[in-house]
């Protein structure tokens, strides 16, 4: 696929982006480069291949998840103008 100038400046005008016309032509190049780039890289047999998450095989090391301080929400709240069940009441900002 081969973009012209006029794909190019269709391509801008949908992008919202204004491009000198004397741009134009490098802008096409670019892209067609880009384009040729995506046609190589579709040519590319990959059955059997899985899709990764990630390109290393990496593990994420995850700390175990345990309770590390106490429970000091009675505290807290003692100090709160206004609490309900354990929640925080706060004035309504949004109609």
């Amino acid at each position: 696929m081969s973009l012209d100038r006029s794909d190019v400046e269709q391509i801008a005008h949908l992008a919202r982006l204004q491009i000198d016309a004397t741009d134009i032509d490098s802008y096409g190049q670019s892209l067609n480069s880009i384009l040729g780039l995506v046609d190589q890289m579709q040519a590319t047999n990959t059955d059997g291949v899985e899709p990764l998450a990630h390109p290393l095989d990496a593990v994420q090391r995850l700390r175990a998840d345990v309770v590390t301080e106490p429970n000091q929400r009675d505290a807290l709240q003692a100090v709160a103008p206004a609490t309900e069940e354990g929640l925080f009441l706060v004035p309504k900002v949004i109609e």
